[in-house]
């Protein structure tokens, strides 16, 4: 049962995420709770930090930063909290799972703390926190419900994150989420597709499937060829034109998840396959069960099947140990893969994690110098793929957000088949514009490191239902019932 938090107004609310595609999913599921809750959300704050009634930051513990980041930002939440009699204030996510006691310790102004197992329980904890005006952190060890049964307020009409699985089975010496996670959990196929389908049928049309480890779903349930089945199934699902997944695991990525990808039609030909290092020693002291070779016989395997995927992924420079020579094998695979793409980390100590321990530390200036070398072999390569398009025809789903550059230059922005990113320019003509969730044919005029740019006239704008849905999710609703979109219950 939910409790509801009353007030003589509707109160209002805001979640701030921290951290990965996980972290917004379950964000999406915070916000659906206390929508049904009762709250409405608050306007969108000109800076991080809105003006609500509760405030909940779901947070992150891979990076450092997240921990200054998050403790800065309840700092100032103190005053802000001193100044609004009944406010309340919420941490959870993977830092709450972690730190636990230790967040009210360092800031008693908090209400709740939860985990990332407990997600559910947040509004009943509000409101005991409210009646006693103690603190109330709970922290289950185990996971209470799957977060896809959990209401959802999301922030797309068109696009939608789906979870297959959550926790994680390996034992990589650099992470500590399968200790805030747990073990891997699968979902069953036919919850899974129900939930696409009713996402489907609200004008969802671009899904990404879930997971620590997406492509070992089935683990529990003992079918290796789970996730490759999953796909294809997803493939006949009428009206859904996109599907993505996040993240692989290269010693778990085989040869029938390719052929899926290859021969569904609406699985786009993207893919995220996470490096961490080119050299074998690091791997080795990394424990991810991998070798650099086989890594890029997976690649070359991808593009034998699909010769123009794009293909992004995660590094991470400076791990314990790591030599002159194991960063040159880094910058080597860099070179042989010509990825669109990087996430680059510099490395930082996780207390909890073996590597926090390892010997052989590297130096932060040793650290930043490489990283910068990094980054630029990475962008270089990328601008010399996003180049060889220019000319070519792009299918761009347009999206909602434009940053401050599409402002100044009129421009909108969407997502090409292979997931980069495409800036237009905007019809002079407003029937011709694109909505977000709308689809057309653009050709690509120029390029950059991280986007592609189609200053010639859109060709082929197809009005799609995910556009009337963003349309219709504009319309302002009645005080009470909720802002943006609604909120759904997956049975």
């Amino acid at each position: 049962m939910t409790t509801q938090i009353t007030s003589s107004s509707p109160r209002t609310y805001q979640v701030i995420t921290y951290g990965c595609q996980m972290n917004v999913h379950d964000s999406e599921r915070i916000a659906g709770l206390l929508e049904q809750a009762g709250l409405v959300a608050a306007p969108e704050p000109s800076g991080e930090l809105a003006d609500a009634d509760v405030v909940v930051f779901n947070t992150c513990a891979v990076r450092e930063n997240a921990d200054n980041r998050l403790y800065g930002n309840l700092g100032h939440m103190a005053r802000i909290k001193r100044e609004r009699p009944g406010m309340q204030i919420a941490v959870g996510g993977c830092m709450a799972q972690k730190d636990r006691d230790l967040v009210t310790t360092k800031a008693p102004w908090v209400d709740v703390v939860f985990g990332t197992n407990n997600v559910g329980s947040l509004p009943v904890l509000l409101e005991r926190a409210r009646i006693t005006e103690q603190a109330q952190v709970e922290i289950k060890e185990a996971l209470q419900t799957f977060p896809s049964n959990l209401p959802t307020r999301r922030d797309s009409a068109y696009a939608a994150w789906v979870s297959i699985s959550v926790g994680c089975n390996n034992t990589c010496t650099f992470c500590i989420v399968p200790s805030l996670r747990g073990k891997e959990t699968d979902r069953r196929p036919g919850e899974i597709l129900r939930e696409i389908s009713m996402l489907v049928d609200e004008g969802v049309q671009e899904i990404t499937l879930l997971g620590q480890n997406v492509n070992t779903y089935g683990v529990e349930f003992g079918d290796r060829s789970a996730f490759a089945q999953l796909l294809r199934s997803v493939g006949q699902v009428d009206g859904l034109e996109r599907v993505r997944f996040t993240s692989p695991h290269p010693a778990s990525f085989t040869n029938d998840v390719i052929e899926a990808m290859a021969e569904t039609h609406n699985v786009m030909p993207s893919l995220h396959m996470p490096l961490q290092s080119g050299s074998d020693a690091v791997l080795r002291a990394m424990r991810r069960s991998y070798r650099k070779d086989r890594f890029l016989r997976i690649l070359d395997d991808v593009r034998a099947a699909m010769p123009h995927a794009a293909i992004t992924t995660d590094i991470i420079v400076g791990f314990p140990g790591e030599t002159e020579a194991d960063f040159e094998q880094t910058l080597d695979v860099v070179r042989r893969a010509r990825f669109s793409a990087a996430f680059t980390f510099q490395y930082s100590i996780r207390p909890g994690t073996p590597a926090a321990t390892m010997p052989d530390q590297i130096p932060a200036e040793v650290v930043q110098e490489r990283y910068e070398r990094l980054v630029a072999e990475i962008e270089q390569i990328a601008w010399e793929e996003n180049t060889s398009l220019v000319g070519s025809t792009a299918e761009v789903l347009f999206a909602a957000g434009e940053g401050r550059k599409d402002q100044a230059t009129t421009r909108i922005t969407g997502r090409a088949r292979d997931n980069r990113l495409v800036h237009v320019a905007k019809p002079d003509d407003p029937d011709l514009q694109p909505r977000p969730g709308d689809i057309a044919e653009l050709t690509i005029t120029r390029a950059a490191p991280h986007h592609l740019v189609a200053d010639a006239p859109i060709r082929n704008l197809r009005r799609t239902r995910g556009g009337d849905a963003w349309q219709a999710a504009q319309q302002p609703r009645p005080s009470g019932i909720g802002l943006g979109l609604p909120t759904i219950q997956v049975r």
